[in-house]
């Protein structure tokens, strides 16, 4: 990796070019004399020569620039000088570059200052890097040695946007904010037009004014929590709470505690009552995503409560009615659970009043590309892309993708596409494919202890250790796939 000689060389090669280009700097900034500069830039970078190469240049578009060499003062600087923009470097240790300090702060400082913009300062042009800062909040992000027209117009979008959050305009003065714009739902169903979907909404149709018990059955990533909410949001039970609880992820010790409360002192940390996830949801809708995962001696009590629609929390002997729509979802085989002795048949026909399957994304190839559109446009205004469209060859390659992870791993793919972008047509060199490209070509399910092991090790290797990719990849939930690790000491 780089060393501190290469950083101490990258600050001087950047301070020679600003001093060789200072006068036409001055020259072009002639125009701006007669305007009034605004706009409070912090910079934080360890580096003495790009500090310097930026109270040179900065100057000339902004009010005031401050300048500090490492996050030691960033607090105090934050309260202090009150800054629009924050230019935060990504790596403060001449040993390390992972960027982790970068991303940390940048969390920080959103989580300090909501209002201020926070712009990524990186000499490594890393893909998931800038992803993540972004995701975590910054405004954009530069890559050094930096091309000066392209800082400057992202820090002045960034302090346009913060001086507007602030209620100030572009001269400083107060602004009146007449009227609030929500952002739009990201929650919402896509139907799109394949075959598949058009029976599902005409099920929807019928079966959301009811209380019909549903599951919800499909691989991860097809948008089974995003049905149960479009149920919930068409039943009689909307004005009411929709409740959604990922069954697998909960451990067996805080099962009971977490789905049916618990009373003060029933177990050594329970310190007041809880009201569980039941009583939660009374009146409303109960999602439990993952019920396939449930362990088998739970299962008995999940079935209890459902039958009798009361709940006696634990340590407790009044039992509580509640009154709850139920909805389910796994991406398991539950009939073959069934047949294994792993799910209890008696459960499973209670939770399958009806049954609605989601189709992956690959059998459904007519909606990928307008759903690309959409998330297109969705990213686009949430990172200030200048995107419109996709183009024909990026359109043909997301197409014949075959998205194991189905519509999550297309919402990640055009995302990292958009953040990356520069044009306004996306086209196929910024589409990274990943697994939808080279698929591990089975997953987990029925297959030998060896292979399962060796299918675990390629995927964890292919997503480079990120758990949620890999279980992804494989077909599997989070919980099951920790499990996986712990069992073949991974």
């Amino acid at each position: 990796m780089w060393g501190n000689g290469f950083r101490k060389w990258l600050g001087s090669c950047m301070l020679r070019c600003m001093e060789r280009n200072l006068t036409r700097a001055r020259a072009y900034n002639v125009n701006l004399t007669m305007a009034s500069k605004v706009g409070k830039i912090l910079v934080v970078d360890d580096n003495l020569g790009i500090r310097r190469a930026l109270e040179i240049l900065l100057p000339m578009h902004f009010a005031e620039v401050k300048t500090i060499p490492s996050p030691a003062t960033l607090v105090s600087s934050l309260e202090q000088f009150r800054p629009d923009v924050v230019l935060l470097d990504m790596n403060f240790n001449t040993s390390i570059n992972t960027g982790n300090e970068g991303l940390y702060w940048a969390g920080e400082i959103k989580k300090m200052v909501p209002e201020v913009e926070v712009v990524l300062f990186t000499a490594y042009a890393d893909i998931a890097l800038a992803v993540e800062g972004m995701k975590r909040g910054a405004f954009d992000f530069i890559v050094k040695p930096w091309d000066n027209d392209k800082l400057i117009e992202v820090l002045t979008s960034a302090r346009d946007k913060a001086r507007k959050t602030m209620g100030r305009d572009s001269s400083g003065s107060a602004l009146r904010i007449t009227a609030c714009h929500p952002e739009r739902s990201e929650g919402t169903m896509f139907w799109g037009t394949s075959r598949p979907m058009a029976v599902i909404r005409k099920t929807l149709d019928k079966i959301a004014p009811t209380d019909a018990t549903v599951l919800i059955t499909g691989e991860n990533g097809t948008g089974k929590d995003v049905l149960a909410r479009e149920i919930h949001t068409h039943s009689l039970r909307s004005e009411k709470p929709m409740v959604a609880v990922d069954a697998g992820a909960i451990t067996e010790t805080l099962f009971e505690s977490e789905l049916f409360g618990h009373v003060k002192g029933a177990f050594t940390d329970a310190h007041t009552d809880h009201v569980g996830k039941f009583e939660q949801a009374d009146g409303g809708t109960l999602f439990l995503d993952e019920i396939g995962n449930i362990p088998l001696h739970l299962q008995a009590k999940l079935l209890r409560v459902i039958q009798n629609r009361s709940v006696v929390r634990v340590g407790g002997s009044q039992a509580t009615p509640v009154n709850i729509r139920l909805i389910c979802a796994t991406n398991m085989d539950l009939k073959q659970l069934v047949r294994e002795g792993r799910f209890r048949e008696d459960l499973y026909y209670r939770i399958n009043t009806v049954h609605i399957a989601l189709p992956a994304l690959r059998e459904r190839k007519e909606d990928i590309v307008p759903l690309a559109q959409l998330f297109l446009d969705r990213f686009a205004e949430k990172y200030h892309r200048p995107l419109t469209g996709i183009a024909p060859n990026a359109a043909e390659m997301l197409t014949e993708g075959r998205w194991s992870g189905n519509i999550r791993e297309l919402q990640n793919c055009i995302e990292k596409a958009v953040i990356l972008s520069e044009g306004r047509i996306l086209t196929a060199k910024e589409i990274q494919l990943e697994s939808a490209a080279k698929p591990i070509g089975t997953t987990i399910k029925a297959v030998s202890e060896a292979e399962e092991e060796r299918l675990v090790r390629e995927a964890m290797d292919r997503t480079d250790g990120n758990i949620s990719a890999a279980a992804k990849m494989l077909g599997v939930s989070r919980p099951t796939l920790y499990a996986k690790l712990k069992k073949y000491g991974l």
